[in-house]
């Protein structure tokens, strides 16, 4: 009598178990990298909102519009929006080009939260906590210069984490150039695809509504806690980064 063959049912069945738990396991990682990346979302939203309403009426994420507010700006000679807007799209473009140094570009065997991800956006997050402690050391009143100041730095740090995200290869995912997303969720709702297609951009687009509105409404009611929102949030992405993406 021979023995077990290659064939028997224990030789086959253990890859296919395995095989399953890995790709359960990486779904759960997707999952999670999702969420941090509606998270970051929430970030934007937040800091726009207090940029717009309290920093010299400048976006620190929207390029496009703060392109518009510039143009504006000169016509109606403006000088103090000028510089405000000015200077945004500049520190801007000056934190996407340090995020794409520090984060890289995509590549072939990339982990799902590659490393230097989390590298690029703990240095977002100490640009935030320099933008925080000027906040809390002006008792929520920062002078002209400093207001412009914390602009800047906010700018910067946006700039950063739109640079970042593009590290994960995937098209149409961003956390700050919304309209784009924006317009590829209503192009493919109208040409007949399924919701279910576009929701993790529709989760985005919630995340920086909800992040605006919050960053917006503690500006109302406790304007001194309105840093801890955007520390909070993009503190718990940089410790969740860190630490659940190890083997992913």
């Amino acid at each position: 009598m021979s023995g077990p063959s290659a064939t028997s049912p224990t030789a086959t069945t253990t890859p296919t178990i395995g095989s399953a738990a890995a790709e359960d396991g990486r779904r759960r990682a997707l999952r999670l990298r999702q969420t941090l990346v509606v998270t970051l979302a929430v970030v934007s939203g937040a800091t726009d909102a207090i940029g717009l309403m309290t920093l010299g009426g400048a976006f620190t994420s929207v390029m496009t519009g703060n392109l518009v507010i510039l143009g504006a700006s000169v016509s109606t000679a403006d000088g103090g929006l000028a510089l405000a807007s000015g200077g945004a799209i500049i520190a801007f473009c000056a934190g996407a080009a340090l995020g794409a140094r520090l984060a890289g570009s995509p590549s072939p065997g990339d982990r799902i939260w590659p490393r230097p991800v989390t590298v690029a956006l703990a240095v977002e997050l100490v640009l935030l906590v320099g933008y925080a402690v000027g906040w809390w050391i002006t008792g929520a009143e920062p002078g002209t210069a400093l207001t412009l100041a914390l602009l800047f730095a906010m700018s910067a740090a946006l700039g950063i984490q739109s640079s970042t995200v593009q590290r994960f290869g995937v098209s149409g995912m961003s956390t700050t150039y919304l309209t784009g997303t924006l317009t590829t969720v209503v192009m493919r709702l109208a040409t007949g695809r399924g919701v279910r297609e576009v929701w993790h951009s529709i989760e985005i687009l919630v995340g920086l509504v909800v992040g605006a509105a919050a960053g917006a409404g503690l500006l109302i009611v406790a304007p001194l806690s309105a840093p801890v929102l955007q520390l909070a949030a993009l503190g718990a992405v940089v410790l969740v980064g860190a630490t659940a993406f190890r083997r992913s």
